[in-house]
């Protein structure tokens, strides 16, 4: 299921909401068609009841672990923020994870020849947070995941600065309207440079 939009801080809008790869599911989508393949054949081959149970029985286990799997992949959730970095993952316990965009300083990627094939790998995070140092597995085109986390960390950065010039800005007008009172500037001057700050907000 998608993230829940309710769990967003004011103004923050969702820029990736992943899952596991579908690699996640291999090893048990195999052993689930080989179990069926086995089932069918000791069927067909009319074997003792007890070697039939005993398939069936494999075909259940396979399905169950199957079952959970999806479970597990439909409630992960890595998800990229305007203001922060999200992971949550469990059925019934939930594990999360968050890191504030403006704490993360690295972020590693790596992938095997195997992982390169089917566009998955891992992605490091490495921020200034207790933890330290993250590690996320599974994750789909972890290069262009990696690019875009950067690409918000400047994004964020530039907002930032942006908010901390607009008080300065007022503190300026401020003192211009000191001076004007005062009679050291003119009223032209000081509606000439007042556009000017305006301008830069």
């Amino acid at each position: 299921m998608p993230f829940p939009r309710r769990l967003l801080f004011e103004g923050e809008e969702i820029v990736l909401d992943v899952r596991p790869h579908w690699r996640f599911f291999v090893g048990p989508a195999l052993l689930l068609l080989v179990a069926l393949a086995v089932l069918v054949a000791a069927a067909g081959a009319k074997v003792d009841d007890w070697a039939l149970l005993a398939a069936a029985g494999v075909v259940v286990a396979s399905l169950l672990w199957f079952a959970g799997r999806y479970l597990r992949w439909a409630t992960t959730n890595f998800v990229l923020t305007t203001d922060r970095l999200i992971f949550r993952s469990g059925v019934v316990a939930k594990r999360g994870t968050e890191i504030p965009l403006e704490r993360i300083n690295t972020v590693f990627s790596h992938q095997t020849i195997l992982e390169r094939m089917l566009r998955s790998g891992d992605l490091v995070i490495e921020s200034g947070g207790e933890q330290g140092r993250e590690s996320f597995s599974d994750i789909p085109r972890p290069a262009q995941v990696q690019n875009e986390i950067y690409r918000q960390i400047e994004d964020n950065q530039q907002r930032s600065s942006g908010a901390q010039r607009e008080p300065d800005v007022v503190d300026q007008l401020d003192r211009l309207d000191d001076l004007r009172k005062r009679g050291v500037i003119t009223e032209a001057e000081f509606l000439a440079k007042k556009t000017k700050l305006l301008d830069r907000l």
